[in-house]
Parts: structure tokens; C-alpha cells; sequence
């Protein structure tokens, strides 16, 4: 018997969001089978991967002088309370560092790398058909789009990134709700960050990709949270850059209705 109604709607959506993880799978195959060419997508990704793991480190070192100082109201409790709350503060940098330092890694390197991941992208497109109504964008043009782009995404996670970041001290939820919501948060904007040259490549800007991308919601969200979890792992971001953009080749033509499969 075959699901229906609101069950029905959750497992199709459970099935989209696992294509959509399997698309960063199937970027990695291409990685593989290109490695000369992705591996020029590591330098970038290496150079801004070097900085952002120095500014974590840093976050790691000062997080116990962040928690006392974002909790004076907890000098005058007894030890085991005022430890608790100092470590659920901690927790919560930890977590907001881990989501603002994934997408602005993100952004930053694709920003650096911006040539080489178009290339990445575009070899990606023409082994699946090419790209229908390409338009020409000029270098510079496309870098300050794209830039631009990316500081606003940046500044929306900041905002989405506080309020989770006090949600973090309720108990319970703050240790469970909140890290899945920061993972979905994050894999959302990561995946609207990820297939900006597909749609540049079509003259289709933020606006657009997002509204193309929320037509199909939990296939963009498999993606994303997969790429955003990959990220977390140490060295993640930097080796698997390149095929988190060719994944994103893919769910850019399998968004907007195009094939990705050869033939």
C-alpha cells in the first residue's frame, strides 16, 4: 500500500532530501575522475582554509573567557550550576563559530577561486549537455556580483546565528533542537551560495536562485546539509571544496529542469 496524505508527503520529502545529499556524492565521483582539474579547486580552498581554521582556533582558545563573560549573572551561583551554564556558553560559540566560520569560509573562497570554480562548474554542465542561454559575464562583473552575494548571505546567517546562539541556553532543546536547526540554517544558505555560477552563467542572480531552489526545498536542503556537515570535518572544506561546486553544477540543472544524466 502505497503512503498518502501527510505521511506520504514526508516520506516523497525524505526521498528528495536524499537526493539531494546524493548529489554532493556524485560531485565527489567527478572529482575523482577529474583530479587535474579539481585539484586546482584545493589551492584556493587550502589558502582560505588555512586562515579559517587559525580564526577557530582562536575562538577555541578564548571560548572559556567568552562563557564567563557573557554570564556574569552565574559568579555568584554555587559550582555545579555556574559550570553548567558556562559550558552550554561555550557549546553555543562553538556552534555559532562552526556556522559562521563554514559559510564565510564559503564565501570567501569562493570569491579567491572564483576562475577556477567556473571552470570546475562549467566542464560540470558540458558533460551533461551544456548550459542552455548561456550568457556572457564579464570576470569583473561576476566577482563583484558574487561577492556582493556572498556578504549578504554572510550577514543573514549572523542574523539567524544569534538568536540560535541564546536558544542554546534552554535546556534540552538548546543541546538537541538548536544544532539541527543551525545544520538545516546552514545547509540552505550553503547550497544558495554554492550554485551562484550555474545561475550566473544564465543570467539569474540571488534572487532567482533562491526562488528556484525553494521550489524544490528538501532536495536543495540534502545537499546543503550534507556539504555543511562534510565542511565540519576537519579538513572537509578544503578537500572536498571542488566537488561541493560540482555537486552544486548538479543541483543547479536538476533545479531548473535540465538533465544530469549523460546520453
Amino acid at each position: 500500500m502505497q503512503p498518502s496524505g501527510i505521511p506520504g508527503t514526508a516520506v516523497g520529502a525524505g526521498r528528495r532530501f536524499a537526493g539531494g545529499a546524493a548529489l554532493l556524492l556524485r560531485g565527489i565521483g567527478l572529482y575523482v575522475r577529474s583530479p587535474g582539474l579539481m585539484l586546482l579547486g584545493v589551492v584556493p580552498a587550502l589558502i582560505s582554509g588555512t586562515i579559517f581554521v587559525g580564526a577557530y582556533a582562536l575562538l577555541v582558545f578564548f571560548v572559556d573567557d567568552l562563557a564567563v563573560a557573557v554570564t556574569p549573572f552565574a559568579d555568584d551561583w554555587s559550582t555545579t550550576p555556574r559550570s553548567v551554564v558556562r559550558v552550554v556558553a561555550m557549546l553555543g560559540f562553538l556552534g555559532l563559530g562552526g556556522l559562521l566560520t563554514v559559510l564565510t569560509f564559503t564565501a570567501v573562497t569562493l570569491v579567491v577561486g572564483d576562475p577556477f570554480y567556473e571552470k570546475i562548474s562549467e566542464r560540470v554542465e558540458q558533460r551533461y549537455g551544456g548550459t542552455p542561454d548561456a550568457v556572457e559575464v564579464p570576470f569583473w562583473s561576476s566577482l563583484r556580483r558574487s561577492a556582493a552575494d556572498s556578504i549578504r548571505l554572510v550577514a543573514l546567517a549572523v542574523l539567524v546565528g544569534i538568536p540560535l546562539f541564546v536558544a542554546g541556553f534552554i535546556p534540552l532543546v538548546g543541546q538537541t533542537v538548536v544544532p539541527v536547526i543551525g545544520a538545516v540554517v546552514g545547509g540552505w544558505l550553503l547550497a544558495v551560495e554554492l550554485v551562484g555560477a550555474p545561475f550566473y552563467r544564465r543570467g539569474k542572480g540571488l534572487r532567482d536562485r533562491r526562488a528556484v531552489l525553494k521550489a524544490d526545498r528538501p532536495t536543495a536542503l540534502g545537499f546543503g546539509v550534507a556539504v555543511f556537515v562534510c565542511f565540519l570535518i576537519p579538513l572537509g572544506a578544503v578537500l572536498l571544496m571542488p566537488a561541493a561546486v560540482a555537486g552544486a553544477a548538479l543541483l543547479a540543472r536538476r533545479s531548473l529542469g535540465q538533465p544530469i544524466t549523460e546520453g
